[in-house]
C-alpha cells in the first residue's frame, strides 16, 4: 500500500539540496534545535518580507545564514540597519561569529511556500478560498510553472463541518525523482478557525545529461537521423563497412543478389 512522502525529502541529494549544510559528530541534536530557533527568529522578525527558506552553513565557530526572500529590501532595512540587528541577535543566540546573506527570489509566483503564505493571508482577510486558489494558479502558470496543485482544508466558507478542497492545473509527477517539485505549507487563522494550505509546484525536469547532449551522442553513433518534422527516427540502413573489409562486404552483397 502506498504512503505519502514529503516531495522535498524524497528528492534530497538528487534534485533538492539540504537547507542545513554542516556536519557534527557529537552535539548534533543541540545544533538541530539551534537551527530551528534560527529559522523561527528570522521568520518571526521578517513576517512581512515573504521569507521562503533559510539556509544555514557551519564551519568551526563560524555561521552563515542565507535568507531567501521575495522582498530583500525589508530584510536589509535602511542603510543595512535591520540586517545588522539580525546578525547581532543571531550571534547572541548561537554564540558564534555570524554572517547573514540575503538572496532575492526572482520568481515568487513559482515558490510553493510564498504562494501558500499569500493564499493564507488572503483567507485571513476574508477572501474566498476558490478565488484565491484560482488566482495563484493563473499567476504560477503564467510565470512558467509546468503544473500547480493547491489544497486547502478546514472550515471553508464558515461551514460547520471541516472539509478539504483542491485545484490542479498541469501535471505534478510525484513519483518522478528527476522532477523539480517545490512544496510549501501555511496556516490561516480566521474567525472560524484554522485553515491549512498546501501547495505543490512542478517547475522543471532535471536530467543527468541534457537532451541536447544525448541527441549529439546518438548522431555520432550513426544509427539515427532527423526526419522532416525534427523528430528522431531510426535509420534502418546498414553502416558503411571499414576499408579493410570492403572487398568481403561487396562479395557478400553480390552473393545475396544472385
Amino acid at each position: 500500500m502506498g504512503h505519502k512522502v514529503h516531495p522535498k525529502s524524497f528528492r534530497l541529494g538528487y534534485v533538492q539540496d539540504w537547507e542545513s549544510r554542516w556536519f557534527a559528530p557529537r552535539n548534533m541534536p543541540a545544533l538541530i534545535r539551534e537551527d530551528h530557533a534560527i529559522r523561527g527568529l528570522v521568520r518571526e522578525r521578517f513576517r512581512q518580507a515573504f521569507v521562503s527558506w533559510v539556509g544555514i552553513e557551519r564551519a568551526g565557530s563560524y555561521l552563515r545564514v542565507n535568507v531567501h526572500t521575495a522582498r530583500p529590501g525589508l530584510v536589509i532595512g535602511k542603510k543595512g540597519a535591520d540586517i545588522e540587528a539580525l546578525r547581532t541577535s543571531l550571534e547572541a543566540l548561537t554564540g558564534n561569529r555570524t554572517f547573514v546573506n540575503v538572496v532575492e527570489i526572482k520568481s515568487p509566483e513559482t515558490d510553493a511556500r510564498l504562494v501558500a503564505e499569500s493564499i493564507a493571508m488572503q483567507l485571513e482577510k476574508r477572501a474566498h478560498y476558490a478565488s484565491a486558489m484560482r488566482r495563484a494558479i493563473e499567476r504560477g502558470m503564467s510565470a512558467g510553472a509546468l503544473g500547480i496543485k493547491i489544497m486547502v482544508s478546514g472550515r471553508l466558507g464558515g461551514a460547520e463541518i471541516a472539509r478539504r478542497e483542491w485545484k490542479r492545473e498541469g501535471r505534478i509527477p510525484l513519483h518522478t525523482l528527476c522532477a523539480d517539485i517545490d512544496y510549501g505549507t501555511a496556516e490561516a487563522y480566521t474567525a472560524m478557525g484554522q485553515i491549512g494550505v498546501k501547495v505543490w509546484i512542478f517547475k522543471k525536469l532535471h536530467f543527468a545529461r541534457s537532451p541536447r547532449e544525448i541527441i549529439a551522442d546518438i548522431r555520432k553513433a550513426g544509427n539515427f537521423t532527423d526526419d522532416a518534422e525534427g523528430q528522431l527516427a531510426q535509420n534502418t540502413s546498414k553502416p558503411a563497412p571499414a576499408a579493410a573489409e570492403q572487398k568481403e562486404y561487396n562479395d557478400n552483397v553480390d552473393a545475396q543478389k544472385s
